[in-house]
């Protein structure tokens, strides 16, 4: 028996070059790892639909690896 799953959760993008449309967000957060540079804090704001939530989710991913804080997280560790 298969789970049933929204559109929204199935399709989320995983990793930050699946991210489509935040080009500047991309290349902020990206800058930031690689330099290992990140702020205390960021501050995702825009209209419903655009992109917080996952782009909040990829962040998190890249900086709680296993691997440490990279720009490709391992997508194994929780």
């Amino acid at each position: 028996m298969s789970t049933i799953m929204s559109l929204a959760r199935k399709w989320r993008p995983q990793t930050f070059s699946d991210l489509v449309g935040q080009e500047s967000v991309f290349k902020a957060i990206t800058f930031a790892l690689k330099a290992k540079t990140l702020p205390q804090a960021y501050l995702f704001s825009g209209d419903r639909g655009v992109g917080k939530t996952t782009v909040a989710r990829l962040l998190a991913k890249s900086i709680n690896c296993k691997n440490g804080p990279t720009v490709a997280p391992c997508l194994e560790c929780s």
